[in-house]
């Protein structure tokens, strides 16, 4: 986490009373969140004309970024109906926003810098220097922009819309509790006990110790509803799908993927640790052997890792297939496909033409209604917060969504590794007893990609 920056460095500008103070808005910040505009209590708000132009440049855009630019520009279209833009609209919290230029010059040592960055700074400086009673906070998520803004005798912080922790600090969804070997016996015989701890949250899972011997050790998940540590759910000898847990962190995630009434699950772990194929063969089961959905459909977010190669030819389904053979080689793998088999022709495509699983890409889930379906959405890290949620808002009755990704292995340029829809979900989530999440940090791929995880 960046020093000095973060949604507390807003909330204690904005709750400071006393003086009325000036926000002047950065455009990342408006692209980043449309209702940045009305957060500011009942300070003034003002926006330079330059980034209202930069917006208009992404108003066209089909992603999120242009989804947030038209919002904007539709709801200072609406404050018109109010006062002057240029002199100041009302707003409903008790203070007003202005639109504002400047006829300053650039700084000599910044004129080999963005010119707009320039403008937007320099409108600042006159909101400093009009109204001295009146501090000025210049509000912007560009790292370099906040630094040059601080080098001209700015206050420069950044914008984020909730609390932001450090990636180390993400509910983990484990705890461990020391108990008394009487306790642990206990809970093998009566399959459950009491926890002795308050403070859970559900469907947090429990490694209960024997405070006098360490190797003597059970495996739970807390139910909120009773206050009671319950086993995990049994399965089968042969595993599901071939697949068994190899830890005890795999062996949580798989009870929360296979239990039928939590239908969100959130699965954080580095590479190889099993989060990917776990979520696709407790999907596949619960699919084709127990009936529970109707279909598996799994989706990853197109994002390349190093420089891109370009356009792809073909239709939607050869454009994704480079995209998704991650996922195709989990699925092969799991249907325990010979080198014979392949060459034969069999594949992955026979459960897609059965109707058993579906490749869809995130492009166009928007407006979809996806009812009995087990969802699983790979590389959400890659999503940003809005994206997460429609995804999420899609599903229907008896749908289950799962989301794994790698916090630390992010190719999106607009979120990072505590900013991104994954996290979100994650902290929003962690109080609501329909979802479960773990974080796994036992690599089981191989040792050369456990090193390479944890050294590299």
């Amino acid at each position: 986490m960046e020093q000095g920056a973060g949604s507390s460095d807003i909330e204690r500008e904005v709750s400071q009373g006393g003086v009325r103070k000036q926000f002047i808005l950065d455009t990342n910040v408006l692209l980043h969140e449309p209702q940045a505009l009305f957060g500011f209590a009942d300070n003034d708000v003002v926006i330079p004309i330059y980034v209202i132009e930069e917006i208009d440049t992404f108003k066209r855009d089909l992603s999120e970024m242009g989804r947030n630019a038209r919002q904007v520009c539709r709801q200072l279209d609406d404050l018109r109906r109010y006062g002057h833009l240029g002199d100041g609209a009302p707003l409903d919290n008790g203070g007003t926003l202005r639109v504002a230029f400047t006829d300053r010059k650039i700084p000599q040592e910044f004129v080999n810098s963005r010119s707009t960055d320039n403008r937007i700074l320099s409108v600042a400086l006159d909101a400093r220097d009009d109204r001295p009673d009146s501090p000025v906070i210049f509000v912007t998520k560009d790292t370099n922009l906040r630094i040059r803004a601080d080098a001209l005798g700015l206050t420069a912080v950044n914008y984020e819309d909730e609390p932001i922790k450090e990636i180390a600090e993400l509910f983990t969804g484990i705890r461990t509790i020391e108990v008394d070997a009487a306790d642990i016996d206990r809970f093998y015989r009566e399959s459950g006990i009491p926890s002795p701890d308050e403070e859970h949250q559900p469907n947090e899972y429990c490694l209960l110790r024997d405070r006098a011997n360490e190797s003597h050790t059970a495996l739970g998940k807390y139910r909120v509803l009773d206050n009671m540590i319950l086993p995990l759910i049994r399965t089968p000898k042969e595993g599901i799908w071939g697949i068994r847990p190899r830890n005890k962190e795999q062996a949580f995630a798989l009870d929360l993927l296979l239990n039928d009434e939590i239908l969100l699950v959130t699965l954080v772990g580095k590479a190889g640790t099993g989060k990917t194929l776990l979520a696709i063969a407790a999907g596949l089961h619960k699919v084709m052997e127990e009936s529970v959905f109707h279909k598996l459909l799994v989706s990853r977010p197109i994002f390349p890792l190093g420089r891109d190669i370009g356009y792809l030819p073909g239709g939607v389904e050869e454009k994704l297939n480079p995209w998704m053979q991650p996922i195709f080689d989990n699925v092969e793998f799991l249907m325990g496909l010979s080198r014979a088999d392949k060459k034969a022709g069999r594949s992955y495509q026979e459960l897609i033409d059965l109707g058993i699983l579906e490749i869809e890409p995130l492009t166009y889930i928007r407006g979809r209604s996806i009812p009995q379906q087990y969802i699983i959405v790979d590389e959400a890290q890659n999503l940003t917060p809005h994206e997460v949620k429609t995804i999420i808002s899609r599903a229907g009755d008896n749908t289950k969504v799962v989301l794994t990704g790698d916090p630390y292995q992010i190719d999106n340029p607009y979120v990072d590794a505590t900013n991104n829809g994954l996290v979100h979900v994650v902290n929003r989530f962690m109080p609501e007893s329909v979802a479960g999440h773990v974080t796994l940090t036992k690599g089981e791929r191989s040792s050369l990609a456990e090193l390479a995880a944890n050294l590299l």
